[in-house]
């Protein structure tokens, strides 16, 4: 049985109520069970660390990641707990705010899979931008666009 620590049970609802629009927006797709009957909770204390969600029966943590996650200093402090998390027993399951905001279906949709087993791990980096200049499309009737 869990005991309850009063500090962590402050910190998660302080977390909880300072989520950010792409975490929003991904609880919704996550909560009751929505995502493949799969239980979810956020902002959940994980030994030194607090998830932004977690799923215990299949120990897959889940972060989106902002634009603080950036410097190499983050990078490796990020780096740093995704190895105790996996020592831990814990799958990691990273995706970008813009990821979400620009292809959620294609997030959870790869979170499913991690929870499948289909895959080991997934980091979802963002897709590149688009070229500027980007080289014409050709139509059916052979007419360029």
């Amino acid at each position: 049985m869990r005991t309850t620590q009063t500090w962590r049970t402050h910190r998660s609802r302080v977390l909880r109520s300072n989520s950010t629009s792409a975490e929003d927006l991904i609880w919704s797709e996550l909560r009751g069970r929505r995502l493949g009957g799969l239980k979810f909770v956020r902002q959940c204390p994980v030994a030194p660390f607090f998830a932004d969600f977690v799923c215990r029966e299949n120990k897959i943590v889940v972060e989106i990641d902002g634009g603080t996650h950036g410097t190499s200093a983050e990078i490796a402090r990020d780096q740093q707990r995704s190895a105790y998390l996996r020592a831990e027993g814990f799958r990691i399951f990273r995706a970008h705010n813009q990821e979400v905001y620009d292809n959620i279906d294609g997030v959870l949709d790869t979170l499913l899979a991690l929870a499948r087993g289909e895959v080991a791990c997934a980091d979802i980096v963002p897709a590149a931008a688009p070229h500027p200049n980007p080289l014409p499309v050709k139509c059916s009737d052979g007419e360029r666009e």
